[in-house]
């Protein structure tokens, strides 16, 4: 099976990074990982100028399709992502509103193939899980609308640094011995 691991922070080497190299190391025995950091990408905001609707493709030239290329590529998809003031990082925001040609609200739309399995893992600094829940929100409703169907979510509270994370590495692969 072939698994994408996104890292949806603009911090390559940080707690969400961490996350990342356990969940790989733990995938990679079994399944074919890709592994994308959404700040290695170039992606321009979404102008709202409802082209797509009509067009189903955007009239902005960035790095979008080439992260499509790599969803498209996945059987499942697995993102990951720190708390920015209580929701994903902006860079991953700025792409998910850049997907509406892809997104099945209006017709015609782009698509990607059906079948494809999402799973998020959300991190944050403080102890309130209502945080991790916000953030697994905003992706598995990234998901619906991409027809991905979400399969799994792990939240993980108490994450400021990246040396935190050893202490939750059987939570994660547990978390990823459930990933299909």
């Amino acid at each position: 099976m072939n698994i994408l691991l996104v890292n949806c922070s603009p911090v390559r080497n940080g707690a969400t990074g961490e996350i990342i190299k356990i969940a790989y190391s733990f995938l990679e025995k079994i399944h074919i990982i890709h592994n994308i950091c959404i700040d290695d990408y170039n992606i321009s905001f979404c102008k709202g100028c409802r082209t797509c609707h009509q067009t189903a493709k955007c009239i902005q030239d960035d790095d979008v399709s080439k992260i499509i290329a790599e969803f498209e590529w996945a059987d499942s998809i697995i993102c990951v992502s720190p708390s920015y003031w209580a929701d994903v990082p902006g860079q991953f925001k700025a792409f998910i509103d850049r997907c509406t040609p892809w997104c099945n609200t209006h017709e015609p739309h782009a698509k990607i193939s059906s079948g494809k399995k999402g799973y998020s893992i959300a991190l944050r600094t403080g102890s309130n899980m209502r945080e991790c829940n916000r953030i697994i929100e905003s992706i598995e409703h990234f998901y619906g609308h991409m027809e991905i169907i979400p399969s799994g979510h792990l939240g993980l509270c108490s994450i400021e640094y990246k040396d935190a994370v050893e202490a939750r590495k059987q939570e994660i692969k547990d978390f990823c011995a459930q990933i299909e």
